[in-house]
């Protein structure tokens, strides 16, 4: 008996100062499960009407995902600090692992730098402007980020993020060039400037691609072009007024051959409770290439939806969505595109959604 009573006594010794160790420094599962049930069509333009833009309903997973951070105190003020966050369609299963940010980092009393995948600075701080944030038909992308082209999560990047100085935050990013060749040295960088003080936020944000075309997305820059370049410019904020939220967005997208493209938005969000009332206007015009199209692409989305949140974790959304584009412009729905579409349509969506976190 003795002899049972000391095994285990050892081998409680063993386990003990492993689970201290992750009392310490605990590594935390967190998700989100979000799906929406839509009615779409896209009608109107000089084409013949495509059977796939017909109205159709079709369920939709709004960036569903499953992940696990945590931190390590290494002593002296500094920590080490890991994420690993995957994508997957709560209707189907057709997404990759890891697919989203992931990374490992240091932090200290001087910031944290950071070494993976993860959304670019001007994607990062922009979203907090969006009361949809960029998910759902009705998100900004709808007119907004250059119809995703500057809402990217780029691979093999190195980030660089400022502690709060009074508010005042700063972010910086550059990927690596390991995809050079002898003719393109494909390459992207980054930076955003905000402040958060009591109701207001204000974000000013920079991003240029070099070598690569507007497919760029968060696959990363593909596909390839030498010599090509596409910035992309942004400043806004938001301010609460006692239960209304207000924000604006500006943008200005520069490109190689094409015409300056410019965009705007502006949203309320007007709570009472445990509703909120939301309605988000985007215009988008210009950035056609030089001497091709005519007249110049423009566009204007509408977004309005209701809220209603269960708790902190929990809510249910419903949203009607239109954009209206000219006969050259193709802005679409902003987190899952209309298929099959052509420049000078204009989708509709009803949606109901429901989002869960934990």
């Amino acid at each position: 008996m003795n002899k049972k009573l000391i095994a285990v006594a050892v081998a409680g010794a063993c386990v003990a100062p492993a689970a201290m160790a992750q009392t310490a420094n605990p590594v935390t599962l967190y998700g989100r499960v979000y799906v929406t049930a839509e009615s779409i069509e896209a009608r109107g333009g000089t084409a013949a009407q495509d059977a796939a833009t017909t109205r159709r309903t079709r369920l939709d997973d709004q960036s569903s995902l499953l992940g696990v951070r945590g931190t390590e105190d290494l002593g002296g003020g500094l920590k080490a600090f890991f994420q690993l966050e995957t994508a997957f369609k709560a209707e189907q299963n057709d997404t990759g692992f890891a697919a989203r940010n992931s990374g490992v980092g240091l932090q200290g009393g001087w910031g944290s730098i950071m070494m993976g995948r993860w959304d670019m600075p001007m994607k990062t701080t922009v979203i907090a402007l969006d009361p949809f944030g960029d998910l759902t038909a009705g998100g900004y992308k709808t007119t907004m980020a250059d119809r995703g082209n500057f809402d990217v999560r780029a691979q093999n990047v190195v980030q660089y993020w400022s502690p709060n100085w009074a508010g005042i935050a700063l972010r910086l990013a550059a990927t690596s060039n390991e995809t050079r060749t002898a003719t393109v040295n494909p390459r992207m960088t980054g930076a955003s400037l905000t402040y958060t003080g009591g109701p207001v936020y204000i974000v000013a944000a920079y991003e240029e691609h070099k070598d690569a075309t507007s497919a760029s997305s968060t696959a990363g820059l593909t596909p390839t072009t030498a010599g090509y370049r596409e910035k992309g410019y942004a400043l806004g904020g938001s301010f609460n007024i006692a239960v209304f939220k207000i924000g604006a967005m500006y943008e200005k997208f520069k490109k190689d051959g094409r015409s300056d493209q410019k965009a705007w938005m502006g949203n309320v969000v007007w709570t009472l409770g445990n509703n909120q009332l939301i309605y988000q206007h985007g215009t988008a015009k210009n950035g056609g290439a030089l001497g091709v199209l005519t007249p110049e692409p423009d566009c204007h989305s509408d977004a309005f939806g209701y809220q209603y949140n269960f708790s902190r974790r929990t809510f249910f959304l419903a949203q009607y969505v239109s954009i209206k584009n000219n006969t050259t412009s193709n802005c679409n729905l902003a987190n899952t595109a209309m298929p099959s579409f052509v420049a000078g349509q204009d989708p509709k969506a009803v949606t109901l959604g429901l989002r869960h976190v934990f």
